[in-house]
């Protein structure tokens, strides 16, 4: 197969950057800090995805060991408003999920929660603030409910299997191995609302079922690699499956790049977000559904 050479262009989506910035009142906000980090707080309780700020030069992913970067952390943290954070939520244990999670529960005094890999992720955090859950169980964090629900990562998996011995940095990029992927449900139980994160454009035929959200954050990190009848399935086994009248794409920006530079796409070596967003499109608008790419570190409202 032939790769096109560059990225897709933000501006031919600019009109998918049009969710507005939530009010002051909003019981719920979500706000979104690149890849599939979101920060979900009702101004008092908070959890966050992933939690990864460091994003290192190809070049360094490459030939280098990885080590969370301090600076960029407190800064994005700083960007984020967060000093305080109930848990840390990796959705899968690769590098560009997981190479700051730890790091991130160490400076807000969160939990660090997931499956037995994300356990061997937690050098420096005490024990009793590394929860090992079971699929398809639902854990009180904060004022939370967070429902984990095992699914499958997209294809190519890079560096699948479990995490089985502890990762201290630096580390090799293939010591992040996938581990457990997650889609997780996350229900505020003071104002009722849910919202559903799929951390990678994979899934696992009925795992969602009776399941609901208000709101789909979807990954599609090398979604635009698949076939149409692919993107269709994922499609119904994640947004139908819950009945959300929102999607909100994640996973589709260039990681390599820091976050305080102009977000770009991943090149089409790595993905085309074009075929994603002409399919998905059309399913959106089949179901009437609304489609959306997120704003960096704008909350919104659930």
């Amino acid at each position: 197969m032939r790769i096109r050479p560059g990225r897709p262009r933000l501006d031919d989506y600019a009109r998918y950057f049009d969710l507005p910035a939530a009010p002051d009142d909003a019981p719920l906000t979500i706000t979104w800090a690149g890849v599939t980090t979101l920060f979900v707080t009702d101004g008092t309780s908070s959890i966050m995805t992933d939690g990864f700020f460091t994003r290192p030069p190809l070049v360094s992913v490459g030939v280098r060991r990885l080590a969370s970067s301090d600076d960029r952390i407190d800064a994005a943290l700083t960007r984020l408003g967060v000093d305080r954070l109930d848990a840390v939520i990796p959705v899968h244990t690769h590098f560009d999920h997981a190479l700051d999670s730890a790091a991130v529960a160490a400076r807000t005094g969160a939990e660090l929660v997931g499956g037995t890999s994300v356990a061997h992720l937690g050098h420096g955090i005490p024990d009793d603030r590394v929860r090992v859950v079971d699929p398809g169980s639902t854990v009180a964090v904060g004022a939370f409910d967070v429902t984990m629900i095992r699914g499958h990562h997209c294809p190519p998996d890079r560096y699948p299997g479990d995490i089985t011995a502890p990762v201290v940095q630096p580390a090799r990029v293939s010591a992040y191995r996938c581990g457990e992927a997650w889609s997780i449900v996350a229900a505020h139980r003071q104002s009722g609302r849910r919202a559903l994160i799929v951390g990678s454009a994979g899934y696992v035929e009925g795992a969602l079922a009776g399941q609901q959200a208000d709101v789909v954050y979807l990954g599609i990190g090398q979604l635009g690699l698949q076939s149409e009848s692919y993107i269709e399935t994922f499609w119904q086994e994640t947004v139908r499956a819950v009945g959300a009248r929102r999607v909100v794409c994640t996973h589709w920006d260039d990681f390599f790049r820091t976050l305080d530079r102009p977000l770009r796409a991943l090149p089409y070596a790595g993905d085309d977000l074009d075929v994603s967003m002409t399919t998905l499109a059309r399913l959106a608008e089949t179901d009437g559904v609304s489609l959306h790419l997120p704003a960096l570190w704008q909350p919104v409202e659930v």
